[in-house]
């Protein structure tokens, strides 16, 4: 029985039962993978600047930091295009597997890499090669996650199934600096010696878990029914990621559309901690301030999608960046302020403005392309506008407030550019919220 067939077969609350099973399987396996690609942003802000580059001023510190950081985001497309072709020619959940395993151990591996003060410039060396893996698997898992919510949902409830893979990241991120907040309490030379190393090695844990719960969910139904479609006609099917190069304006304008949704993410959970904390906020209380509001935002994610299911995917991602460049200047005067519970305001509304973007695009994302080449696809728009968006933005704006002399109004200028960039290229790219992703062309 084919994919479609067998799923056309079941009753409508046995087909909801399954996307209910793989929509939870895929927030857990997001959730997991960033955690663990999010938890490096964490130690970027806050602990690799004295570990592995100690010795520098303060702020040339930070930015070499964010240049490893910046790893993950230059090798999450690499990921997308060796996972997608995979996804796209043998299915979603052995590469959501792979993905998986691969980034569970880089993470691992990074709570064991010694600082500067054992292996001199090589931490530094085997920090990036490690940050470079992960970046690989979150590439890899992304676009298989968001596929296999996106293609077990009925229509009109595609945004919303997607945006769980989305709500991931806040979870992960409130896991991820939770814990590092809590080890963060220890006395600062046990904290730089220890204390960092032990939310990485965790990762393994985290690891069985999701193996666990990812091995239980069946394939996608409807790349079953493409590829039995492809058997009974003996088609020879193209290349996936030649098939998403032959339309590149697809590619690049969804690249371009999500890049600022990435850049404010990042900033908020990189640049703005540091911010908080060198005008004297207390490490642990600005960490454990934008934990909280990151797990406030994860209701927002996925109401964010399910408006989307109602007024289309675009209006709601221009609204959510309109009403941040409005609320960046605010924001900055709220985190200088020293005092926790502003910090937590400043973050909370930040992260609930851009959960309005952030909920819908995985969906906006994925139903730009075919079923042959969705993974392929998506996976390599959404992690070239993580490259573009995010992967250089915190060294960027760091070197800017440095350069500025701690300007944060030249700050504001950068990521209002960035916003009003990504707000074209959303109002250029169609509406996709009704399109048909049964189409097997790309």
């Amino acid at each position: 029985m084919s994919g479609l067939t067998q799923l056309q077969a079941m009753g409508t609350a046995e087909r909801r039962k399954e996307a209910h099973t793989v929509i939870a399987s895929s927030y857990l396996g997001s959730t997991i993978e960033y955690y663990d690609f999010l938890l490096y942003a964490t130690a970027a802000a806050v602990v690799f600047p004295k570990v592995f580059f100690s010795g520098m001023d303060d702020w040339v510190g930070v930015v070499a930091a964010y240049g490893t950081f910046a790893a993950g985001y230059v090798a999450r497309p690499l990921g997308g295009v060796i996972f997608g072709h995979f996804g796209d020619k043998m299915g979603r959940k052995g590469m959501l597997i792979v993905s998986m395993l691969v980034m569970g151990v880089a993470s691992t591996l990074i709570g064991l890499v010694p600082g500067a003060s054992v292996a001199g410039p090589w931490g530094a060396v085997m920090l990036v090669i490690l940050r470079v893996f992960q970046g690989i698997a979150v590439g890899g898992e992304w676009g298989g996650a968001a596929l296999m919510a996106l293609e077990h949902s009925e229509s009109g409830r595609r945004g919303f199934a997607a945006s769980f893979v989305n709500a991931g990241a806040p979870t992960g991120a409130v896991l991820g600096t939770f814990i590092m907040g809590a080890f963060s309490s220890l006395p600062n030379d046990q904290f730089l010696a220890w204390g960092w190393r032990v939310p990485f090695l965790l990762s393994f844990v985290l690891l069985g878990v999701g193996m666990f719960v990812r091995l239980k969910v069946s394939e996608s139904p409807i790349f079953k029914a493409a590829l039995e479609q492809e058997t009974r006609e003996q088609e020879k099917r193209e290349i996936p990621l030649l098939q998403v190069l032959r339309r590149p304006k697809t590619l690049i304008f969804t690249m371009l559309a999500g890049a600022a949704g990435f850049a404010l993410q990042v900033v908020l959970a990189t640049f703005a901690v540091t911010f908080a904390v060198s005008k004297g906020a207390d490490r642990q209380g600005v960490l454990y301030a934008y934990a909280a509001a990151s797990l406030v935002s994860i209701v927002f994610v996925v109401l964010g999608g399910r408006l989307s299911d109602k007024l289309g995917r675009r209006p709601v991602m221009v609204g959510g960046l309109v009403v941040f460049i409005a609320y960046l200047m605010p924001m900055f005067q709220l985190l200088s302020s020293n005092n926790i519970m502003l910090i937590f305001v400043a973050f909370a509304v930040g992260l609930m403005i851009h959960s309005t973007l952030f909920g819908p695009l995985a969906a906006f994302v994925s139903e730009q392309f075919g079923t042959t080449s969705r993974y392929t696809g998506a996976s390599l728009g959404y992690q070239l506008a993580t490259l573009l968006g995010a992967g250089f933005t915190p060294g960027i704006v760091a070197q800017i407030f440095k350069d500025s002399g701690q300007n944060t109004g030249s700050v504001v200028w950068y990521l209002a550019i960035m916003s009003v960039v990504s707000i074209v290229f959303i109002l250029l790219t169609r509406e996709p919220k009704n399109n048909d992703l049964q189409t097997v062309q790309a």
